[in-house]
């Protein structure tokens, strides 16, 4: 499984997702450009030391990424449109998690590729989560399916 960042736009939370990727062994996918310098020091702050544990393949495009994925099952696209609840999805142990940009989530292209567009329902009237919320949420319930927990 793999976490899959497109184009983000707030280090924070950027910072937040690769921690939390480190953290489960994940291997993390940036698609730039970044609204951000990767060195920048709110990412380093939500990272904390956790990069020295961080797998992370940096992509200059949405092209690239396509051109050099390989072994991954399917592409899953978290999205506030989209069609599937996320507790009535099926992961699977190869999936790619993709999360969009703060400020305007992935092109058509983007939707068109995944293999499934899920939504982490909420109560009406709310919009959206924060995406490093959202991406932890999907993660956790992606990793609970599939067994794929870190062994203590």
């Amino acid at each position: 499984m793999r976490l899959v960042l497109f184009q983000p736009d707030i280090p924070q939370n950027t910072g937040a997702l690769l921690r939390l990727a480190a953290c489960f062994g994940l291997a993390v996918d940036l698609i730039e450009p970044c609204g951000f310098l990767l060195d920048d020091r709110r990412l380093k702050r939500a990272l904390l030391d956790y990069a020295a544990d961080l797998v992370l393949c940096r992509h200059t495009s949405w092209a690239a990424f396509l051109a050099r994925r390989d072994g991954w099952s399917r592409l899953v696209l978290m999205t506030t449109i989209g069609t599937i609840p996320l507790h009535r999805f099926q992961f699977a142990a190869g999936d790619a998690i993709i999360l969009g940009r703060e400020s305007s989530g992935v092109p058509e292209e983007v939707h068109v590729a995944a293999a499934g567009r899920v939504v982490i329902p909420l109560r009406l009237g709310a919009r959206s989560l924060n995406v490093a919320l959202a991406g932890a949420i999907a993660l956790a319930e992606a990793l609970r399916q599939t067994g794929s927990f870190p062994e203590r």
